[in-house]
């Protein structure tokens, strides 16, 4: 595992950055989790896309999107080797200050092992549990 390193994330809209994006959710998501792909790409003209570096280099992913119901935090991804090292606390720290002002309803679909990350931010869990490609789920919202 690396040293811990430098964190960045960035809002990222430019091809070589959204490529380095989808290369790592098509590695967390697809390769990991087996989430079929055609579920995975989909929302991507629509949705602010964040890349986040260590020490420059790619580590993780997220994105944030308006839908009907309000504010949406999605694909949220860290590379295995990245893990523990607080790249997904910056991730939603940095998607957090990004919102437009009036984001006044935020939520999320958080897999099971992600919701203690999700309740450090103030996301609690609203409604049953449910499966989303095959990995159980809860809806949690930003009190």
């Amino acid at each position: 595992m690396p040293e811990p390193g430098k964190i960045q994330v960035k809002k990222v809209s430019d091809p070589a950055s959204l490529e380095k994006v989808f290369a790592i959710r098509r590695e967390v998501f697809v390769g990991e989790q087996n989430c079929p792909p055609e579920l995975e790409w989909e929302h991507e003209d629509e949705s602010t896309h964040f890349l986040a570096t260590v020490d420059d280099i790619p580590a993780g992913a997220s994105r944030w999107r308006k839908t009907e119901n309000g504010y949406k935090l999605e694909r949220f991804a860290v590379l295995k080797p990245f893990r523990g090292l607080g790249v997904a606390q910056q991730l939603v720290k940095t998607v957090l200050a990004d919102l437009p002002p009036d984001a006044d309803y935020i939520y999320l679909n958080a897999q099971l092992l992600a919701m203690g990350l999700y309740e450090k931010f103030g996301f609690v869990k609203e409604g049953p549990q449910f499966e989303e490609a095959g990995i159980p789920h809860f809806k949690m919202v930003r009190k």
